[in-house]
C-alpha cells in the first residue's frame, strides 16, 4: 500500500512538471513567435483587437455604407481584428438597444454611423466611460455629457462636390452626349445639411466655369428606394433638359444613374467609385457614370483606429476632413479621362490644388439657415 502511495505521488508530480513546462513553452511562443501580429491585440495587449460597426441603414449601396463597411475590412486585414457589422436599418426606435448590446459587449471600439443615431449616441456614450466610440458623418452635442471616450469624424462633402460640379459644367457645354442646354441636376435622398453641403459645392464648381449655369436640384423623400430616386431623375432628364446628374441618395440613387443609362444623360455617383462598383454587374450603367464624389469613409476609419491603437486619436473632439487630408476627392480615372478633354482635366485638378492651398474657399451648408440655402437654389433653378 505504501509502494502504491509513493507511485501516485510520483504520477501526479511528473504530471505537474509537464504542465508547468507545456505553460511555460506555450508562454515563450506567444512571445516570440505567435502567428498574431503586435497589431492585432485590444487596447489590454491581450485578446485579439475587436472592433464592431454599426450603421444606420443596410449595405449595398455601392457608396456610403459599403465603404463604412470596406473600411472595417481594411481594419481586419491590416490590424489582424476581429470585427463585425451590424445593420441597424433606418427605424431610429431599434439603435439605443443595439448600441446598448455592443455597449455590454468587449467590444475595443464601436463604431457607429451616421446621424440618426446622434439622439441615442448623445444619451448612451456618456453611460460607458469605459468604452471607446468613433462616429463618423456627424457629431454629438458636446456640451450635453462627457464624451472623453467618443471621437467623431465628418468630411468637407463640399470640396468634393465643387470639382464634380466643375466637371459637370464642362460636360454640359462640351460633352458628346450634352444637349444645347446648360442646364445640370442633382438628385438628394432628403433635404438635411449634409446632403445640401454636396449641393452647394456643386452649385458653386459649376458656377465658377459657367456663372450663367442652371441646377436642378430635386429630393426623394428616402435613401433605401430606388424607384424614388429614377423618377425625379428621369424627370430632370426628359423634362428639364438636364444632361448631367449627381446622385446624392445612396441606395435611392441607384434610380438616378438607371435613369442616366435610360437617357443616355451623363451621372456622377457618389461616396464610392460607383462606375468601378458596377462595371462587373451592370457595365452600360457603369459606362454612363463619369466620375464619382468621393467621401473616404473606408480609409478615415481605418485612420481612426490606427491612431487610437497608436496613442494619438484626439479623444473628446470632432475631426473635419476634406481634400488636403484626402478625406474627400473625385475619381479622375477611368470615364472622366474619356468624357472631358486632356485640357479641362488639368483645369479640374488644378481647381483641386487651389482649394487645397487655400485659393479657393467652398461655401458650406453646414450650419447655413436653410432660407438661405433655399435662395442659393431658387438662384439657379431653371
Amino acid at each position: 500500500m505504501k509502494k502504491f502511495k509513493k507511485l501516485t505521488a510520483l504520477a501526479l508530480a511528473l504530471a505537474l512538471a509537464l504542465s508547468l513546462c507545456l505553460t511555460g513553452c506555450s508562454s515563450g511562443g506567444d512571445a516570440g513567435g505567435s502567428t498574431a501580429s503586435a497589431d492585432s491585440t485590444g487596447t489590454d495587449g491581450g485578446d485579439p483587437l475587436k472592433v464592431v460597426l454599426l450603421i444606420t441603414s443596410n449595405l449595398g449601396d455601392q457608396g456610403f455604407y459599403d465603404s463604412a463597411n470596406d473600411g472595417l475590412k481594411l481594419i481586419e486585414q491590416e490590424l489582424g481584428a476581429e470585427v463585425q457589422t451590424i445593420e441597424m436599418g433606418q427605424d431610429p426606435s431599434k439603435y439605443e438597444p443595439y448600441i446598448r448590446d455592443v455597449a455590454e459587449q468587449d467590444w475595443d471600439y464601436i463604431i457607429i454611423g451616421s446621424s440618426p443615431a446622434v439622439d441615442a449616441a448623445n444619451m448612451l456614450i456618456p453611460e460607458y466611460p469605459e468604452k471607446k466610440f468613433i462616429m463618423f458623418d456627424t457629431e454629438v452635442d458636446w456640451s450635453s455629457g462627457d464624451f472623453s471616450n467618443l471621437y467623431c469624424v465628418q468630411y468637407k462633402q463640399n470640396e468634393a462636390s465643387f470639382l464634380a460640379g466643375a466637371a459637370a459644367a464642362v460636360l454640359t457645354t462640351k460633352g458628346e452626349r450634352a444637349n444645347p442646354e446648360k442646364i445640370i441636376g442633382c438628385v438628394g435622398g432628403g433635404d438635411n445639411p449634409i446632403i445640401n453641403d454636396f449641393m452647394i459645392g456643386y452649385i458653386e464648381g459649376a458656377q465658377y466655369i459657367e456663372p450663367d449655369i442652371k441646377v436642378a436640384v430635386s429630393y426623394a423623400g428616402t435613401f433605401v428606394d430606388s424607384t424614388k430616386g429614377k423618377e425625379p431623375g428621369l424627370a430632370q432628364m426628359n423634362q428639364q433638359g438636364v444632361d448631367v446628374c449627381f446622385q446624392i441618395a445612396s441606395q435611392t440613387g441607384i434610380g438616378v444613374l438607371d435613369a442616366a443609362k435610360d437617357t443616355g444623360a451623363y451621372a456622377i455617383g457618389v461616396d464610392g467609385d460607383q462606375a468601378a462598383a458596377f462595371q462587373g454587374s451592370d457595365p452600360e450603367m457603369a459606362s454612363v457614370i463619369t466620375t464619382s464624389v468621393m467621401k473616404r469613409v473606408d480609409q478615415s476609419l481605418l485612420r481612426a483606429v490606427q491612431m487610437a491603437e497608436e496613442g494619438t486619436l484626439p479623444w473628446g473632439t470632432a475631426e473635419v476632413i476634406g481634400l488636403k487630408e484626402q478625406g474627400v476627392g473625385i475619381v479622375y480615372d477611368g470615364n472622366l479621362t474619356a468624357d472631358l478633354a486632356e485640357e479641362d482635366l488639368a483645369m479640374i485638378q488644378e481647381l483641386e490644388q487651389k482649394i487645397i492651398d487655400g485659393e479657393i474657399t467652398v461655401s458650406s451648408a453646414l450650419g447655413m439657415d436653410s432660407a438661405e440655402f433655399e435662395q442659393v437654389r431658387n438662384a439657379v433653378k431653371p
